[in-house]
């Protein structure tokens, strides 16, 4: 089952707070991406975008534009939990 995001912010240290439907939070680290993928370098150059982070509709995946996006699964299996 693909896990679902109930709700999700931003830091300004490029990190991602997100917690799922069933409670599971996270803390993922979006820096270790835009080293490694080219087209995640965006969200450092282009001023603010960063913040601009959005939930789709199935609210399955975190995106910011037709090429940067973030998957619910990657989220939850990648990410650093918190709280308990």
């Amino acid at each position: 089952m693909i896990p679902r995001i109930k709700s999700f912010t931003t830091t300004d240290d490029y990190q991602l707070l997100v917690t799922f439907d069933d409670g599971y939070a996270v803390r993922y680290d979006v820096m270790d991406d835009i080293r490694t993928i080219p087209a995640f370098q965006d969200l450092l150059a282009v001023h603010g975008l960063f913040h601009q982070a959005q939930l789709d509709g199935s609210r399955t995946c975190i995106y910011w534009n037709d090429q940067i996006d973030l998957p619910s699964d990657t989220l939850y299996e990648y990410g650093t939990a918190i709280g308990s």
